[in-house]
């Protein structure tokens, strides 16, 4: 019989998110492995190329709140097509932004990378508000680090085949393929993505499981009862942002970004001008770190669900990896003291493994965010996050052009990681799941955020 056995379809949404987000950061470091090239070919300076690098956040971050919006709003599969679909287009675009002047081909770079960071703007807190439908609790967190892994399993499948592509046929290529990929799979989205309670492929087993366990399968439906959708309140946001421990979340994560984008952006230009690399040999290297930062990621997650299961507290389980994983990851700052190759490598990839196993910010959401606005409180935790992705690429811009090097760079960098672990280890407090109060309907005074 059918209900004996349970289905694994979660497995197969698992694999959706994680395939669909190593296209999303494959697209977003598209930039980082033509830059050199770019910068060389338009004639820009260090600052230009930073703010260049950029761009994307600006759009992402201010598309964050209107994203997850949108997502509880409309729910995760329609939006989230659409977004791969236009920020796949919008890659592609780039492409040919060679084809003007160096000046107006810098304006029309920098403003496809806004709309690219635009479109990608719900594909995070979509990934934590499916994740969440989809998971049990006690498997929420090796869910959420496979997906946020795809990070770092972009780096490695890609960053070596866009290095070849730019050193064999240019820059432009790179864009033309990684956004060609991208429209392909928001056709194969429409077709496997669905509800829990809608897909055509699970059973009741799979379903009762993932329910009586804290999978919120019932999220998208909860909002259209009696045919009408009600999008989340204003005071909701009110109630997260005066809320201390996702205010400690936020900084962490956006401490944790910090470091990600430099990976994102800077690491291949600081192969190739610090250490003097070629622009194929930096795509090679700079795979290796992100191999190092997959592993560590799945293994955060895996260690916090096997805490979790051994009868440790949510908030130890979730603190645990992050903080140890944080502490390894300031480690970069050896980079500074040896010249070489294999050992700045080495530490690179020790800092970048640490940073992966500390990256569970996506589960901690999962566990925390209001059932009324997973959506949205997801956007809010990227919104606060991806601010680095804008001051990380300026920030490190101005300090090369300062000291003509990327020493301080990288002390930068670890200072995040470190401010991370403090906002962890003071702030957040203990792990809970946030319910919010319902305002008065009429006068009174605004309702505040409690934890259960």
């Amino acid at each position: 019989m059918q209900g004996t056995k349970r289905t694994h379809v979660r497995y197969l949404i698992l694999l959706m998110l994680f395939l669909v987000t190593t296209i999303n950061y494959a697209d977003r470091a598209t930039i980082s492995i033509a830059g050199s090239s770019l910068q060389k070919g338009l004639g820009i300076d260090a600052v230009t190329l930073g703010f260049i690098f950029s761009a994307f956040g600006w759009s992402y971050v201010l598309g964050q709140i209107p994203g997850g919006w949108l997502l509880d709003r409309f729910g995760s599969k329609k939006v989230y097509a659409i977004g791969i679909f236009f920020w796949s287009f919008f890659t592609i675009l780039q492409g040919y932004v060679g084809e003007f002047g160096v000046s107006t081909a810098i304006v029309a770079l920098f403003m496809l990378r806004l709309l690219v960071g635009l479109a990608e703007a719900p594909s995070f807190p979509g990934n934590a508000r499916i994740v969440a439908a989809w998971f049990p609790t006690a498997e929420r967190g090796t869910a959420s680090a496979i997906f946020n892994s795809a990070q770092y399993f972009a780096t490695v499948l890609f960053a070596p085949l866009m290095g070849w592509i730019v050193f064999r046929f240019g820059w432009q290529h790179v864009f033309l393929i990684m956004g060609g990929v991208g429209v392909m799979f928001s056709i194969l989205w429409l077709k496997i993505i669905h509800n829990p309670r809608q897909h055509p492929m699970i059973n009741n087993a799979e379903l009762d499981y993932i329910a009586s366990n804290g999978g919120m399968v019932d999220m998208d439906q909860a909002s259209d009862k009696n045919g009408e959708k009600k999008g989340p309140r204003l005071d909701y946001i009110r109630q997260l942002l005066t809320n201390r421990m996702m205010l400690g979340v936020y900084l962490g994560q956006y401490c944790i970004n910090g470091i990600t984008y430099f990976f994102l952006t800077w690491f291949p230009v600081y192969l190739v001008q610090e250490r003097g690399m070629t622009i194929l040999k930096a795509g090679f290297i700079a795979s290796l770190p992100a191999v190092c930062g997959f592993v560590g990621g799945v293994l955060g997650g895996i260690i916090s669900d096997a805490l979790l299961r051994r009868g440790h507290s949510l908030t130890f389980a979730r603190k645990a990896p992050i903080i140890g994983g944080l502490l390894l990851s300031t480690t970069i700052v050896a980079c500074n003291y040896v010249d070489i190759e294999w050992m700045v490598v080495g530490f690179m990839a020790l800092a970048f493994f640490g940073k992966g196993v500390g990256a569970l910010g996506w589960a901690v959401v999962s566990d925390t965010s209001p059932k009324e606005i997973a959506g949205l409180s997801g956007s809010l935790f990227n919104m606060f996050g991806n601010l680095a992705s804008i001051s990380t690429p300026i920030v490190i811009g101005y300090i090369i052009n300062a000291t003509g090097s990327f020493k301080w760079a990288l002390v930068f960098v670890g200072a995040n990681a470190l401010v991370a672990v403090i906002s962890y280890v003071v702030i957040v407090g203990e792990i809970k799941r946030v319910e919010l109060k319902e305002p008065p309907a009429k006068g009174g005074a605004l309702g505040n955020a409690v934890v259960s």
